[in-house]
């Protein structure tokens, strides 16, 4: 397995991102995240999208982040977002979600971004086991869905690091 950055537009990426909202709606019945994004959103340094491929070729998981800042939708300063953290049924349970977001972790901490916040639901029970296990805790709702009762927001404080993730060493 490895990792590639890609854009948001990327054809595997909108692929992928297909296949997440249509589990977003089957498991809240509705017509799945209606976050508002864009590609420019995960371009670098304001954010970073990721693909996990198997030795096939074939794209097994995806993430990425989006730089956020005060506003009013409930962000602070420094705020990094995770977004659209997902794996395929066929792959789970080999550790890749936790591979992407430590590369999302460590690529936003390079960026100069100081918490990674993210935004899940009660009908994802793996993530919210994911990210509590990854030493995330529940913080103040923030957000597209801040007043939904379904919705559960986290936060980690980001450790500062040196150089981007895709950066040579």
């Amino acid at each position: 397995m490895h990792i590639r950055q890609v854009s948001f537009a990327h054809a595997d990426a909108v692929k992928l991102n297909d296949r997440v909202q249509r589990e977003y709606a089957e498991r809240y019945g509705d017509e799945g995240d209606a976050t508002p994004l864009d590609p420019a959103m995960f371009e670098p340094p304001h954010g970073l999208y990721l693909i996990a491929y198997d030795e096939n070729g074939t794209p097994l998981a995806t993430g990425g982040w989006r730089r956020q800042d005060t506003n009013p939708l409930g962000y602070g300063d420094g705020d990094a977002e995770i977004k659209r953290m997902y794996v395929t049924p066929e792959a789970r349970g080999r550790g890749l979600a936790r591979r992407l977001l430590a590369a999302l972790e460590a690529d936003a901490s390079a960026a100069g971004r100081t918490r990674m916040v993210l935004e899940t639901g009660t009908e994802q029970p793996e993530a919210i086991t994911l990210y509590e296990s990854s030493g995330y805790a529940p913080c103040t709702k923030f957000g597209h869905y801040r007043h939904s009762e379904l919705s559960r927001c986290y936060a980690k404080p980001l450790v500062p690091a040196r150089g981007r993730a895709g950066d040579p060493v």
